[in-house]
């Protein structure tokens, strides 16, 4: 009889069934004459109990129990559903192939400091809590594309290494490009963005960006990723519309998709299922009058941090735009209000339950003349800038788009404290091992 090598995520489908697994040992427990073993194969993980009796002697379940956590195995066995057991079924083993025995495995149950995890996070992703914070990052990277791809978006991809700053030249990571001169690690696929959308219309880059900010804060890394769309024609409102819709299909996806990863996390969902558009609009002014209204010492004209990020939140029972901030805050590509030359049309997009901004977005300056002088306003190279300059000399459009952090918007999906676990390997200015 073939038996069939199936999944633990799929296990469901074979109730009754004599099946196989390929997997590690993740976890066990004995108790006299039956030893309990959870195998995990990278979809799922299940509790496999092995008896003394037709299947095995006394001797053999002693060296079943003698198996290091970590080893790796083929089992098989009759799939049977059992309530008690995780994930809701369980295997009666009547096979087990030890395919090679792990050392002793340096992440037991003891409670482990946050760095010596991140220092072995190479294993730590092996974790129950661990895998089912970067599944629902999957399904949220999935859920990107899916929106996207049925709004009509071409994916265009943005390139690493730059000539020039996108966001600032505070927070560049130089190198040496071979004779050339200097070049720097990505900041921001957006300016590239904007030159796809007048080919394509609408677009948008999924890629790592790089900020050597020195922030030591749970919601910064050196090294993150960005999902950033660009249209063609859209101006700062229709910007906001798309931002809205996009989060709430992200949330309900997640929220179809990864409920056993929300009760390993356990993750409250209530507050999720309030995600749904439209979402609060306030101007930056009435944003002041709150963190005002609240204590804080916020005056007119300063940027918000984590802190005024959540006071602010807090009135909201779902994500809150802000729009309308300073120019002299904002990047220099942003477009002023014509009413108000001194407010810029952008917003930020604050995630409720304390998480911060997890969107900043604007309309695009279209006019020529005004973006030469915001270059030189900010003091960028013009030469490094003239390929970005073109787009508004050969048929400039009013645009508009955004950027997505997927760290943040994981890290408050999934309910975690601290992004540095929303990403598998991270990069913060003290660490980039592994």
């Amino acid at each position: 009889m073939d038996i069939p090598w199936v999944s633990i995520g799929r296990i469901a489908d074979f109730e009754g069934k004599v099946v196989e697994l390929r997997g590690w040992l993740a976890n066990k427990r004995s108790s006299g004459k039956v030893a309990f073993l959870i195998i995990r194969d990278g979809s799922g993980f299940i509790q496999g109990t092995a008896f003394v009796g037709d299947f095995f002697t006394k001797d053999q379940l002693d060296e079943i129990k003698r198996i290091p956590i970590e080893s790796s195995l083929v089992i098989q066995g009759k799939v049977r559903r059992e309530e008690r057991a995780p994930g809701g079924y369980e295997l009666e083993i009547n096979s087990l192939q030890l395919v090679f025995p792990s050392e002793e495995y340096p992440i037991q149950k003891m409670e482990h400091s946050v760095d010596y995890l991140m220092e072995r996070r190479h294993l730590w992703l092996r974790s129950k809590k661990q895998n089912a914070l970067l599944r629902i990052r999957n399904v949220v990277m999935m859920s990107i594309h899916e929106f996207l791809q049925s709004e009509g978006f071409i994916l265009l991809d943005s390139p690493i290494l730059t000539p020039a700053a996108c966001e600032g030249t505070s927070t560049l990571f130089e190198l040496q490009y071979f004779d050339i001169g200097k070049a720097y690690l990505s900041q921001s696929g957006q300016l590239y963005m904007e030159a796809g959308a007048t080919a394509f219309g609408k677009v948008y880059c999924l890629a790592p960006t790089f900020r050597a900010e020195k922030s030591k804060t749970r919601r910064h890394l050196t090294e993150f990723w960005m999902l950033e769309p660009e249209v063609a024609y859209y101006d700062w409102q229709d910007n906001m519309v798309l931002q809205e819709n996009l989060v709430s299909f992200i949330v309900n996806q997640a929220l179809k998709k990864c409920q056993n990863e929300f009760e390993i996390l356990e993750r409250d969902t209530a507050p999720l299922q309030k995600i749904q558009p439209p979402f609060p609009r306030i101007s930056y002014t009435e944003a002041i009058d709150i963190l005002k209204k609240k204590g804080a010492p916020a005056q007119w004209g300063d940027d918000f941090g984590g802190d005024e990020e959540t006071m602010i939140s807090e009135g909201f029972d779902r994500p809150v735009f802000i729009h309308h901030y300073p120019a002299h805050i904002k990047a220099f590509y942003m477009q002023p209000d014509p009413e108000n030359p001194t407010m810029v049309l952008n917003d930020d997009l604050i995630a409720p339950e304390g998480y911060g901004e997890i969107i900043g977005g604007s309309e695009r300056i279209h006019d020529l003349a005004l973006l030469e002088k915001r270059l030189e306003e900010h003091h960028l190279p013009r030469e490094a800038f003239e390929w970005y300059l073109d787009i508004r000399r050969y048929g400039t459009v009013p645009h508009s788009g955004f950027g997505l952090g997927i760290e943040r918007t994981v890290a408050w999906i999934a309910g975690v404290k601290h992004i540095r676990e929303a990403i598998p390997f991270p990069r913060q200015i003290y660490r980039i091992y592994p």
